[in-house]
């Protein structure tokens, strides 16, 4: 099912003014990555970035170009770790937030 106009309106207006939404897009995305699921981890932040920081002001914090991080986290893009890294890093600033993988053991 396709994202409608008047939903993406709702996520960027609730991201505006909802610090805690935003890092719980943030949060939700970096999982996504985590587990293996590059084009769900690429789409979330895609939509992080246009509902907060912009492609523009996520270029001048990376050094990236604009229309080259649109394109990686586009569906098919395929970004490098390097750029990845340095995307999740600049977002990490920006929100003011900073996420550590803990390592844990499942029960056999």
């Amino acid at each position: 099912m396709p994202i409608t106009r008047r939903f993406r309106k709702t996520v960027w207006t609730r991201a505006q003014n909802d610090a805690r939404f935003r890092a719980a897009m943030l949060t939700e995305a970096i999982i996504e990555l985590l587990a293996g699921d590059l084009d769900a981890g690429k789409a979330m932040l895609r939509d992080y970035v246009n509902a907060t920081i912009t492609f523009d002001g996520l270029a001048k914090k990376t050094g990236l170009p604009s229309k080259s991080l649109q394109r990686m986290l586009g569906p098919r893009g395929n970004p490098t770790a390097e750029s990845l890294i340095r995307v999740i890093k600049a977002l990490q600033t920006s929100e003011r937030i900073r996420f550590v993988v803990k390592s844990t053991r499942r029960a056999a």
